[in-house]
């Protein structure tokens, strides 16, 4: 059954208020899905598997947008990085380490999410929030000079529990306030706010978030 890409995506734009960047999610969707989307203006797409990446960068229009959105190897890190537009999953020193070598062997400055890991579940990947203040404080990250640090992205725990899901993403908006100040207060370009998918991006909207990453709501259930 063909779903109708472009209607789910506008109705989903007509919700979001100004300001907030969609990130359309369409990994394991065809190529076509991803074109009808592009057809009615739609330039971020999500991916989180870097050869399934690599075909769809190399057969789809060059101006799109492409983040990594899944856990990241660092061994993947070079086959992203010379078009990469943001990776929105780091989640260690070493992985922003190889992103620094990696940008700078292309000539890129790649701008990227630090991923906390606020949800009451094991199986999210993404830096403690203690964690995140001690790769801040240490500093080493200011003086890579291919890397550009532009905000956060965090998962809500998988539940039905709305409340509990509003209270993690204040969390995450109060973290991102917390270190902004601290680090990134004359750095416009430290603004994103990645969190909200398809299940929760109402609430996300609500409690903080300025980009939400959408792909069932839009493309149907993935196609593995």
């Amino acid at each position: 059954m063909m779903v109708d890409v472009a209607k789910n995506l506008l109705a989903i734009k007509a919700q979001l208020p100004e300001g907030v960047e969609l990130t359309a999610v369409s990994k394991f969707h065809p190529d076509e899905y991803i074109t009808a989307a592009y057809n009615v203006g739609q330039r971020i797409f999500g991916e989180s598997h870097e050869q399934e990446l690599a075909r769809k960068a190399a057969s789809l229009p060059k101006d799109i947008h492409w983040h990594f959105i899944g856990h990241l190897q660092t061994n993947k890190v070079k086959y992203i990085a010379p078009y990469i537009s943001m990776i929105e999953s780091v989640d260690s020193i070493r992985l922003l380490r190889e992103i620094e070598k990696q940008g700078a062997r292309c000539g890129r400055r790649i701008r990227v999410l630090l991923e906390l890991h606020i949800a009451e579940e094991a199986t999210k990947y993404g830096l403690t929030p203690d964690d995140c203040r001690s790769l801040l404080a240490d500093g080493e990250w200011q003086q890579m000079e291919h890397v550009e640090i532009c905000g956060l992205m965090m998962m809500a725990s998988h539940t039905d529990d709305h409340d509990q899901i509003a209270r993690e993403m204040d969390t995450a908006h109060s973290f991102f306030d917390e270190v902004r100040v601290k680090y990134f207060a004359d750095q416009p370009s430290f603004r994103y706010r990645s969190w909200g998918m398809s299940d929760d991006y109402p609430i996300a909207i609500h409690h903080g978030s300025n980009m939400v990453r959408v792909g069932t709501a839009i493309f149907g259930e993935r196609v593995y």
